[in-house]
């Protein structure tokens, strides 16, 4: 006979699966080496019954957030009777749910009295997964393998012995050692999950674990159902838009959602999105499913647990074959970059019916990612250049955008790669990194401030590799808000030349003392800039948020409200 559901026995299961995956992702930041785990925190960490339903999940990087769940439903179905105590799974195959080649996932089955019960996941993006290009990103890819090892589900630990040979044969096609490590970090941090998951069934038993599973699963369910209801019913469209494949000049590409909300239900339906592209600049079905949800989230109670039951009043269709979802053998590693327009497609459809829940356009990315020798370390490095990673996000009805949103993440955007860390990994010296005046769309609520970036490359035969659309798009203003700028990357030579790569680019041999200028712009403004608070404008012009000039020009302020503000 199951145990009844406790209300408080539910709360306590519910505050300990968010506390089990906290504690994994402290263990991941305290113990990986690359930047882009430690300091950008680009991870999730989650816990998942034994048929692979969500738990609970720490979304460290939003894109991540819904990533791990559909592979372990998988790597359960794939090994079947086949898992021990002990076992160890690697995974990264976008042809098998993955979402990005890069992001590198761990599971591990828990057990408890001889009994699959549960496991524990990590996926972090890793510093470098083989492939033509150091990094992973590989602008001219047209096929998967131009791209990154593929790793399909595979033990490289079995019943608790390391396989030398798996583990050897990975890491010979993975040119940086700080991989190992990061890996050895991920399974650290699956183990901190596998013994505080016993010890919680120890303490109440596996009877009451799986009826408060379900009890918290059906709670969560109703909760997302209710926020559903409060979107009016009917059909909705919208569009994003991609700029450029890497190939083809010109190139434009089309996100199309159709919304429909019926009773305590929503599906998004991507059908009449574009197909793939010949090109890297595709998403695959995790990638772009994860970022539709995340999207919703922004709208809805932030105090839903995040568990099976959020999930499934949501249903997503994303035909194989478009540019969401490409066909096996396409090049992907661009799908986690096609958040952006697929959330402005959502937030362009529902924004006429839901003006309080929506936000104006967020900055579209525009970045880069170097990487070289270290001379003075004689090192390989590889850098993802995250202080100009993003900009400013989008105003919304009440509250102006969050200036430079970085990675999204806990450490901030100004503050998400340190500056001294920075240069102790690469060779670059930094010159410039700060927010950016006049970068935000105007608004009666403005949009976050945008960041310049500028440093001093270190390093000779430097090879560059930018990838985003923020030189196209600007970020949109909703109801009388104003579009905010675009987006640049500069590089000057020392012999003066100057060369302005394309969006998706790939460039070699760039020289040592070469300067590297970056604009990550801002988010768009919404509402009626000239119903803007005149003393916050005053004051915001005083520091140099807004210049003068914009004050007047975009705001409406006259010479004797700017006073003596300089």
């Amino acid at each position: 006979m199951s145990p009844s559901v406790d209300p408080i026995l539910l709360s306590v299961y519910a505050r300990n699966f968010k506390a089990i995956t906290d504690e994994m992702s402290i263990s991941m930041e305290q113990t990986t080496r690359s930047p882009i785990l430690c300091e950008a925190k680009d991870y999730v960490t989650g816990l998942y019954d034994a048929q692979g339903k969500m738990l609970e999940q720490t979304e460290n990087l939003p894109i991540l957030a819904f990533s791990l769940a559909p592979v372990c439903k998988y790597i359960k179905d794939y090994f079947g009777e086949d898992l021990h105590p002990g076992d160890v799974i690697f995974h990264n195959d976008v042809f098998s749910l993955g979402n990005q080649n890069n992001d590198v996932a761990v599971y591990k089955p828990i057990f408890y009295r001889g009994e699959l019960v549960a496991w524990s996941a990590v996926k972090g993006h890793q510093a470098d997964i083989g492939g033509n290009v150091r990094g992973g990103y590989n602008p001219n890819a047209v096929e998967v393998w131009q791209e990154a090892l593929r790793i399909p589900p595979v033990k490289v630990y079995e019943k608790g012995k390391l396989r030398k040979d798996v583990w050897n044969l990975i890491f010979a096609n993975i040119r940086l050692d700080i991989v190992q490590h990061d890996m050895k970090a991920e399974m650290g941090a699956c183990t901190v999950g596998e013994r505080r998951l016993i010890e919680l069934l120890e303490k109440y038993g596996l009877a009451s674990f799986e009826t408060h599973k379900q009890a918290l699963f059906d709670a969560t369910r109703k909760m997302m159902e209710a926020e559903i209801a409060k979107i009016p019913q009917g059909r909705y469209s919208g569009e994003g838009y991609v700029y450029y494949d890497g190939r083809h000049e010109g190139s434009k590409f089309t996100i199309r959602v159709d919304i429909e909300v019926k009773g305590q239900s929503i599906k998004f339906d991507y059908s009449r999105t574009d197909a793939q592209t010949n090109g890297f600049v595709n998403g695959t079905f995790t990638s772009s499913a994860s970022a539709t949800i995340l999207t919703l989230l922004q709208m809805v109670n932030p105090d839903i647990p995040h568990n099976e039951g959020m999930v499934q009043p949501i249903e997503i269709i994303i035909p194989e074959g478009t540019i969401l979802n490409a066909a096996y053998p396409k090049a992907t590693t661009f799908g986690n970059h096609l958040c952006p327009p697929n959330a402005d497609a959502i937030q362009r459809a529902l924004g006429p019916v839901m003006p309080d829940r929506v936000t104006a356009g967020w900055n579209n990315l525009l970045c880069s990612l170097t990487t070289g020798t270290d001379p003075q370390k004689n090192e390989q490095y590889v850098d993802i250049g995250f202080m100009g990673l993003k900009g400013g996000s989008g105003a919304m009805l009440g509250t102006d955008g969050y200036d430079h949103i970085g990675m999204i993440d806990a450490s901030g955007g100004v503050l998400d790669q340190d500056y001294e860390m920075f240069e102790q990994q690469t060779p670059h010296r930094l010159i410039k990194h700060e927010l950016l005046t006049d970068s935000a769309g105007a608004g009666q609520w403005r949009g976050g401030l945008g960041v310049e970036t500028i440093f001093e490359i270190g390093s000779e035969d430097t090879q560059l590799v930018t990838f985003g659309d923020g030189d196209f798009e600007p970020a949109f203003g909703l109801f009388g808000g104003k579009d905010a700028g675009l987006n640049f990357i500069r590089l000057s030579y020392p012999d003066g030349q100057t060369v302005v790569p394309k969006n998706k680019d790939l460039i070699t041999a760039v020289p040592k003392g070469t300067v590297y200028h970056q604009v990550a712009s801002g988010g768009g403004g919404y509402g009626d800039p000239k119903k803007r608070d005149r003393r916050l404008l005053a004051e915001e012009v005083k520091n140099g948020v807004i210049s003068r000039e914009a004050a007047m020009r975009d705001y409406g302020m006259s010479e004797a409200e700017l006073g003596g503000t300089v």
